[in-house]
């Protein structure tokens, strides 16, 4: 975290350790703080013991170590199972949902054992018996198909060695794209597989992590059998909404109730108890398999004023599937139309979505629309253009038939297409 001139002032001292800083006729006593990677090099930061931090150049500074970080304690993990509740697997991922700050450093790390959960939460252990499995732990814009096979057959472990549920902590940017991909992965799926994430971490009194996390294994306990996100249904922390992994979208940046499902209502909110409002797939047996084959060369491209055509060019040169964030009903420009007519020819499949989000594509309306559906382009209908994208992922994955892929693109396979629009 220190680097060049900070980082040879600090030369055999540690972060965490209690140092005294000589600066001509000043000294400074406190904690050696963490840099961020884009802090620069000619300061270092301590905390003192006023609990303020400060910053001091390190031009002729001295540094003096007076007593080395006490090396972290790892909780000792007590398994204590209640017969009378059922068994909860929360998988880590990453993100704020699941971490602490540790105010010694002011770092944040990932808070992930059975006991560390429990005792930052103990509702927990009232409503179900907790067994925690730290994945990995990674900002969730660096979240990849395969981490995303790494989660599916995770999830599929702990169902078939008798979980209740499941409860995935993810970090809330790509959450989306995650729930998306594991309800198509998830062959089978019988059980409750519930992602879950944080807006504000859980050292700020707005944070909305505890409720999350409580609603997220009351749902993980229920009798939903199929992958939903769960996140506040409001900036208030009245009660969490239940979204259906298909229908899910982040439209806001920062507020606590980010997530809505688009083109379909909430499965439901979770407040004292859960309230099933819509339809859902109810629990039931069996094995859960995963069906891992995703064609990962794709892409998504948006449709704007004055796109050229060597910009889908290139995606059909180069990708074996493209999904498009079309203007209004499905629509690019028209002179896009001979990329488009190239595309078919090559065999690459073009799947249209709208960027509207609301609505569902209806390409039989306007000219430029019946232009792409006789060039081959399939109609998205009112799928979310991620689910849309994860989706030709993995139909490209098991067959490169092009009727094929059209008949599955237009089917209904795990929520993501609705019987028709009502928003």
């Amino acid at each position: 975290m220190y680097k060049g001139k900070a980082l040879e002032a600090l030369k055999g001292v540690d972060v965490g350790d209690r140092i005294k800083v000589t600066k001509g006729e000043r000294a400074f006593e406190g904690v050696l703080m963490p840099r961020s990677e884009l802090g620069d090099e000619n300061h270092i930061v301590i905390k003192l013991d006023t609990g303020y931090n400060i910053g001091i150049g390190v031009k002729s500074i001295k540094v003096t170590r007076i007593e080395k970080a006490a090396p972290a304690k790892k909780a000792k993990e007590k398994e204590v199972k209640s017969k009378d509740l059922p068994d909860v697997t929360i998988i880590g991922t990453g993100g704020t949902i699941a971490s602490k700050i540790d105010y010694k450093t002011g770092a944040v790390h990932p808070s992930f054992t059975t006991s560390e959960l429990t005792n930052a939460v103990p509702e927990l252990s009232e409503i179900a018996n907790i067994k925690t499995k730290l994945l990995f732990n990674i900002l969730s814009e660096n979240m990849t198909p395969a981490y995303w096979k790494d989660i599916a057959k995770a999830v599929a472990e702990e169902l078939n060695q008798g979980a209740s549920g499941v409860v995935v902590a993810h970090g809330t940017d790509t959450l989306g794209y995650t729930s998306a991909a594991l309800s198509f992965m998830l062959q089978n799926l019988e059980k409750p597989v519930v992602l879950v994430g944080s807006q504000r971490s859980s050292d700020r009194p707005s944070s909305d992590s505890s409720l999350n996390l409580v609603s997220a294994v009351k749902v993980a306990t229920s009798d939903i059998g199929e992958v939903v996100a769960l996140m506040h249904g409001s900036s208030s922390d009245d009660f969490c909404s239940i979204h259906r992994g298909t229908k899910v979208r982040k439209l806001h940046s920062s507020r606590r109730d980010a997530f809505k499902s688009v083109n379909a209502k909430p499965i439901g909110t979770v407040q004292d108890v859960i309230i099933f409002d819509e339809d859902y797939k109810k629990r039931g047996k069996g094995k859960v398999t995963v069906d891992e084959r995703l064609e990962e060369n794709m892409a998504l491209v948006k449709i704007y004023p004055g796109i050229k055509s060597t910009v889908l060019d290139y995606y059909v040169d180069n990708y074996k599937g493209i999904v498009i964030e079309g203007t209004g009903l499905g629509h690019v420009p028209e002179d896009l139309l001979k990329s488009v007519e190239n595309a078919k020819k090559k065999g690459v499949p073009i799947v249209m979505t709208t960027q509207t989000l609301y609505g569902r594509v209806d390409m039989k309306v306007y000219s430029t629309g019946r232009e792409l559906i006789s060039r081959g382009v399939i109609s998205g209908a009112d799928m979310l253009p991620e689910t849309a994208y994860v989706k030709l992922m993995h139909v490209l994955g098991s067959t490169s038939d092009m009727e094929e892929i059209k008949e599955l693109m237009q089917t209904n396979i795990a929520g993501e297409i609705g019987d028709r629009t009502e928003f």
